[in-house]
């Protein structure tokens, strides 16, 4: 008697959301492809040092490093066993529904030429996110970076941005930043955050169900009390200065409406600015299989399962809420991607637990997300000559007379005026800069495809299943 093949699951990012899909599926009789980006496992949050640095002290940059162990051992065991097929390098830019399953097209190498296809007999997105930063004059400087670019800096690379820093912007990504500069041997001149002490407490009902969150925030906040990092709430960066590179910055304190207080101005020498207002979900593969979007986010059921059929998503990709919350979320979507797969009934109570921590983050990150809002007033700082769109080099004059003076009404009308968003980003960067500049509403960009793609590429994955078929002799697949 011929024994039924394990059904099949692609995972999408290797992150904790990914990590944990992956070993709660293969540990339930499906076979897993995860396919990930990164050279190694871990994502943004897990991020090791490069091999060949052959650092002595690897786990000095991170933290939560035995919940990483975990999951790195699981993995290997999952691996060794045959029941994961790991695939590095591999850059998914669209998930086709088909028939008889979903075929995930990829990149591989670094120039991303070669294409790649991963049948399966159903996806889990674990995609992550992406920063969020809101322009001001000198924002495109050297020596300007995005708070996590400077982490991922420190935690891949084992190096410094700068001498002198100084972390702005919002969110609780600037703490690990910050003490991780200053621990490494930068000297952080200043925590510029522009949410304000009263924001936190008029939510401190919801803040406080989760004890553990607010321990680990109070643990970063004595590591730049010991580190002597100036920590200033309630201000905001008005402006970078410099000729070629940055030299300093500019920051302000807010007023109750999230206006710059005059005479409130003060400029701090630094070489590096490493500066974020929040994280946005990747939502571009769920689009392009047709998922709902709610938002910013990928909108899912209680087993994290989209709207179109044999398709899940977890962790960043369905709203921002941490590495813990990836987890559980993760956790969820694999045992109930095993479940289906193989013809059962999910119960709820075989992650219980995990629903319990995923419902009590889910308040307490709504809760932070609504105290870390960026200023209201953000926009009336931005110069008309301040560069909003970077790849197309549009500035914020151009967007505002969009509005003004032809009558733009939506962020699609800015776009064909103005070519905001047209660039190679395709808008992540720029697009919560329009929106605000132009008063529209933020949403989840829509686009065909999650990257740029080679035109032969395309021309390769085109046509009928005859010569598909033809082609898949001479590309490099992977059948599982």
């Amino acid at each position: 008697m011929t024994e039924r093949p394990r059904p099949h699951l692609a995972v999408v990012g290797a992150g904790p959301a990914g990590l944990a899909a992956t070993l709660a599926a293969a540990r339930h009789g499906v076979r897993v492809t995860l396919i990930d980006a990164a050279p190694e496992a871990g994502g943004q949050f897990y991020r090791q040092p490069a091999a060949g640095l052959k650092a002595l002290r690897p786990q000095a940059p991170h933290h939560h490093r035995p919940g990483w162990l975990r999951l790195r051992d699981g993995l290997d065991r999952e691996l060794e066993a045959g029941h994961v097929v790991h695939l590095r390098d591999r850059h998914v830019w669209f998930v086709e529904r088909r028939p008889e399953g979903f075929t995930v097209h990829a990149l591989l190498g670094p120039e991303q030429e070669r294409p790649q296809e991963v049948r399966a007999d159903a996806v889990l997105l674990a995609t992550g996110g992406y920063e969020k930063v809101l322009p001001f004059p000198g924002w495109t400087l050297p020596g300007v970076v995005t708070a996590g670019g400077a982490q991922a800096m420190l935690k891949g690379g084992l190096v410094l941005p700068g001498r002198t820093a100084v972390v702005a912007g919002t969110g609780p990504l600037l703490l690990p930043v910050a003490t991780g500069l200053a621990a490494a041997g930068a000297r952080v001149a200043a925590l510029v955050e522009s949410a304000g002490p009263r924001a936190f407490v008029r939510r401190s009902p919801a803040l406080a169900t989760r004890p553990a969150k607010l321990a680990e925030g109070a643990r970063y906040a004595g590591q730049l009390l010991r580190h002597r990092v100036r920590t200033l709430v309630h201000h905001t960066v008005v402006e970078a200065h410099g000729d070629r590179r940055l030299e300093a910055v500019t920051v302000a304190a807010l007023d109750a409406e999230g206006r710059v207080r005059p005479g409130t101005r003060r400029r701090l020498d630094c070489d590096t600015l490493a500066v974020g207002h929040g994280m946005l979900p990747h939502t571009d593969l769920a689009q392009g299989l047709g998922c709902r979007v709610d938002g910013v986010a990928v909108h899912v059921d209680d087993e994290q399962r989209t709207d179109v059929p044999g398709v899940w998503a977890a962790g960043e990709a369905t709203g921002v809420g941490g590495a813990d919350l990836a987890l559980a979320e993760g956790h969820i979507a694999g045992r109930s991607a095993a479940a289906r797969l193989s013809g059962s009934q999910p119960d709820p109570r075989d992650w219980a637990r995990a629903a319990g921590t995923r419902a009590g983050l889910r308040r307490f990150f709504a809760a932070v997300d609504e105290a870390c809002a960026p200023p209201a007033h953000w926009a009336e700082q931005v110069t008309d000559d301040t560069v909003v769109c970077r790849c197309e080099e549009v500035p914020a004059g151009a967007v505002r007379r969009a509005v003004t003076e032809l009558g733009a009404g939506d962020v699609r009308t800015v776009k064909l005026l103005t070519r905001a968003g047209m660039g190679w980003c395709q808008g992540r960067m720029c697009g919560p800069a329009v929106a605000g500049l132009t008063g529209c509403p933020e949403t989840a960009g829509s686009r065909p495809f999650a990257r740029p793609v080679p035109l032969g590429v395309l021309a390769r994955a085109g046509g009928d299943d005859e010569s598909r078929s033809e082609r898949r002799s001479g590309q490099q697949s992977e059948h599982q």
